[in-house]
């Protein structure tokens, strides 16, 4: 399929995941299988020596070192994207890297991307805001068509069984306002139609949120251009995480999954671990050294340093780490390959 210009050749795309969780070995194993592989650039520079004398800086050189390396690996195949959240406090900063690392896609999320059209200038990479609504995706087509005359290549919409930060309040996830993926796809098909139309072209949807197996995929192609998986991914022989990291996502269930209200100010879900029980109890851990990476973040009031945590995570502290995960990771049991994935989720008529 065409993406304004770019091909990808299999409808299937990976969340980007982050702290070291989705890195070029995993990035780069999916585009290889010809999908949308997406390295998180959330402290890409975790396994760089010296990482923690200058998290930021070398964070910087090995997102655009890693982008070229995930390239190298897939070859001709696929496209490359990076998911930077907009939360982060270098974020102009974060882009130039992934357009000096000649990336084909930024993805963004975590707060309204809406400058991010500016920051590329004239440059040919693919962008997609991360959506949870069809009233958001519309406000950001509308504030880039206006301000920058250019409208998204596609959108990731996001639905609330997806693992990670949410785009959803706490109340509307644990009551029964639950929304539904399928609703949430028609919703925003609806609000891109008109800008689709001002642009000439379909604007593809990527969804995304709970999708582990062929069902889930073959439903959401349905009513998508893409099916992009996360969790799944995660137990993946190519996956940049620590074992320990696949072994606890492998052997949980789904009812081993919890909503934590991040210090990033947003809910989420992570695997029941010692930190999200004991931050659940109202337990407090300051940080003991603020590194200034989120905007929103307060270190005087937070709970705990999400940074750390996830970094302990990505490295398989059990103790301290913040576990993402999607909700529906008990359906993943067995460490399979990325090309394992490919040919057990998609259908056959889908791509090559």
């Amino acid at each position: 399929m065409e993406i304004n210009g770019h091909r990808l050749e299999r409808p299937l795309a990976q969340g980007g995941m982050g702290i070291g969780i989705s890195l070029d070995r995993l990035a780069g194993a999916v585009a290889k299988e010809g999908g949308l592989g997406v390295l998180s650039s959330a402290y890409a520079g975790l396994y760089e020596p010296g990482f923690w004398d200058d998290p930021k800086g070398i964070s910087l050189k090995a997102l655009t070192e890693r982008i070229r390396r995930a390239r190298d690996r897939a070859g001709a195949h696929g496209l490359i994207g990076v998911n930077i959240m907009r939360a982060v406090s270098d974020y102009k900063d974060q882009v130039q890297a992934a357009l000096d690392g000649d990336v084909d896609a930024i993805i963004s999320g975590a707060g309204l991307p809406l400058e991010l059209p500016g920051l590329v200038g004239k440059a040919s990479v693919l962008l997609a805001p991360v959506v949870s609504s069809g009233r958001v995706a519309k406000l950001i087509c509308r504030y880039w068509h206006k301000h920058a005359n250019r409208l998204p290549d596609f959108v990731v919409v996001e639905g609330p069984s997806a693992g990670g930060h949410l785009g959803f309040k706490l109340a509307d996830l644990t009551d029964s306002r639950l929304p539904m993926l399928a609703d949430l796809l028609a919703d925003v098909r609806k609000s891109l139609a008109p800008y689709e139309q001002e642009a000439g072209r379909r604007i593809p949807i990527v969804a995304a949120g709970g999708l582990m197996d062929s069902a889930d995929v073959s439903a959401a192609l349905q009513l998508a251009d893409i099916a992009q998986l996360g969790t799944r991914f995660i137990g993946t022989e190519e996956c940049d995480a620590s074992p320990e990291f696949k072994r606890r996502l492998l052997e949980a269930e789904d009812d081993d999954v919890m909503l934590v209200q991040s210090p990033v100010g947003m809910p989420g879900h992570a695997l029941k671990s010692p930190l999200t029980l004991a931050m659940a109890e109202g337990e407090r851990r300051p940080p003991a050294k603020c590194y200034k990476c989120l905007s929103p973040c307060k270190p005087a009031e937070t709970p705990y340093c999400i940074s750390r945590a996830l970094v302990a995570a990505a490295q398989g502290d059990w103790e301290k780490g913040l576990f993402f995960s999607g909700s529906r990771v008990g359906k993943m049991k067995d460490l399979w390959t990325v090309a394992d994935v490919f040919e057990a989720v998609l259908p056959k008529e889908a791509g090559v």
